[in-house]
Parts: structure tokens; sequence; C-alpha cells
């Protein structure tokens, strides 16, 4: 087992389970909601954080990061059930692929974001990490206007 795996990534899942906790207590209606202006929908905010997270992992097993992955299915935002199990596939797919990183390819490997910006895998995690809380502040104002009451956690963390 890797330090990534055994130090980092039982905290990295409480991160993950917040997106699970949303779509527990969202319905497929709701993810059709916008708070107006040039705003996507929910479900369309919930589809580009499974883009994201499917960049990331290309990022690992490839080592250089592209967010030019857009999910071929257009219903898949329409609805909760679909939105969430493909969300836990990407989580097992991420944790396998971390899980499969000796300890010396960790050290030994970086990751290319661009020029001039390459970066440690653990570093990497965490920057994705950023991008997970960024979605959850994003989607607590929908989830508020649409007078939802968030769970504890997200009480807690981010509300």
């Amino acid at each position: 087992m890797n330090s990534i795996i055994q130090g980092y990534w039982p905290i990295f899942q409480l991160y993950q389970a917040l997106r699970t906790q949303l779509m527990e207590i969202l319905t497929d209606e709701e993810l059709r909601y916008t708070v107006g202006g040039a705003n996507p929908t929910l479900g369309s905010l919930c589809r580009t954080i499974g883009e994201v997270e499917q960049a990331y992992i290309q990022s690992f097993q490839t080592f250089k990061l592209d967010f030019s992955y857009r999910h071929p299915e257009p219903e898949l935002e329409q609805s909760v059930s679909k939105l969430s199990a493909w969300f836990a596939e990407l989580d097992q797919e991420l944790q396998a692929t971390l899980e499969a990183f000796s300890e010396e390819e960790i050290q030994q490997h970086t990751i290319y974001r661009g020029e001039n910006f390459v970066i440690p895998i653990q570093i990497q995690l965490e920057i994705y990490k950023e991008a997970l809380l960024i979605f959850y502040g994003k989607a607590s104002v929908y989830a508020k206007a649409l007078g939802k009451l968030l769970p504890h956690q997200w009480q807690e963390w981010i509300a």
C-alpha cells in the first residue's frame, strides 16, 4: 500500500462523500434547475464535475492533464441515478489508479499541467480536491435556492 492510499485516501474519501450526499437529496426534476442568468442547470454542473474527475483519472494514467473529455450521453445530467452510478464508477477507477502506484512511482512521476506547470502526483490529487470544493460551493447555492436542507457534513464543511 502506497503513502497516498495509506495516509491521504481515507480523508479524501470524506470529500468524495459530499457528492454522494448531494445526490441523495436531489430529484431528477431538480437537476433541471438553474439559478438564472448564464448559469448551467444543476445537472450540467454535476456532469461537469464528473468530466473533471475523468480528466484527473486520465492524468494519473498518462501523466498529462487534459480537460477535453465530454461524457457522450446527454441524458446523464437529467438523472440522479445515472449520475450517482457514474460518480461511483469514477471514484472506483480513481482509487484503483492510485492504488496501482508503487511508492517509487509516486516519488518519480510528475503530472504535466501545461508549460512550466509540472507537479507531483500527490499535489495533483490535492488540486482535484480543490475542484471538488469549488463544485460543492456552487452546488450549495443551487441546493439553497431549491430550499434543500443540506446534510450535516455539508453544513459543517461547505455551507
